[in-house]
């Protein structure tokens, strides 16, 4: 874990920081602990983005800008993950052929549809944060980037052949999975009280079923997948969030 969180911040982000060590296999996988720190200082931003919109623009406007700029500072790393996941579980029936279609580079009419739900639904889930609420923008990405972390710790990778993401699930360790979500747990109690820690739980439950899904359907997970995990995490954490205010 010593020394990855500049590694975890540049491959999470389009934020700048030397790194000064190999990008290997095994610096990739310890630097899952700092995953859901790259998600506070994600939280930071939207959060302070989302509240100088807020004065100077309309809501409608401010939310558009907020999702945009989302997209940009991570880089459309887990959008690409959902469109591939999709394309691959709704075009392939064997695993062999949707893990085909999800390493492919052209996105199907599955990927666009989620792609479009998810941006959607995050617009109309940002234009609904007002006042305290507003507090969930400093915790969503924190909670799905630990749901990161959780899904690579209990699956296994599905392509023979190996990827980027096989790093991950082979990697993690127990011990760094308790250090991320003591984090997350410790973040959320602070941002949200109860109520952090009950969608962080929930979160969990999400994650735990989502690897029994994918094992079943295609023997694993890929990196494809662990995007698209941290995408529907964020979307279910801001749901949650406006539910229990």
């Amino acid at each position: 874990m010593k020394n990855t969180f500049p590694l975890a911040l540049t491959f999470l982000t389009k934020l700048p920081w030397p790194w000064p060590g190999p990008a290997d296999e095994s610096a990739l996988a310890r630097s899952l602990f700092w995953f859901p720190w790259v998600g506070a200082v994600l939280g930071l931003m939207f959060w302070a983005a989302w509240a100088g919109l807020a004065k100077i623009l309309p809501q409608p406007a401010a939310a558009g800008l907020l999702l945009a700029f989302t997209a940009w500072i991570t880089g459309g790393l887990h959008l690409d993950g959902l469109a591939d996941t999709f394309d691959g579980l709704g075009g392939g029936r064997a695993p062999a052929e949707a893990l085909r279609i999800m390493k492919d580079s052209r996105v199907g009419a599955f990927g666009v549809i989620s792609l479009v739900a998810v941006l959607v639904l995050k617009f109309s889930l940002f234009l609904s944060v007002t006042g305290p609420a507003s507090r969930v923008l400093l915790l969503y990405p924190v909670i799905s980037r630990c749901g990161i972390v959780l899904m690579a710790y209990l699956s296994s990778y599905a392509r023979p052949e190996g990827g980027l993401g096989q790093a991950m699930t082979q990697g993690v360790s127990g011990r760094l999975v308790a250090g991320a979500s003591l984090c997350t747990g410790a973040l959320s109690l602070a941002l949200m009280g109860v109520s952090g820690l009950r969608l962080v739980g929930v979160a969990g439950l999400v994650v735990w079923f989502g690897s029994l899904y994918f094992r079943k359907r295609l023997g694993g997970i890929t990196g494809d997948i662990l995007g698209a995990t941290n995408e529907a995490l964020e979307v279910l954490v801001l749901t949650g969030a406006l539910m229990l205010r």
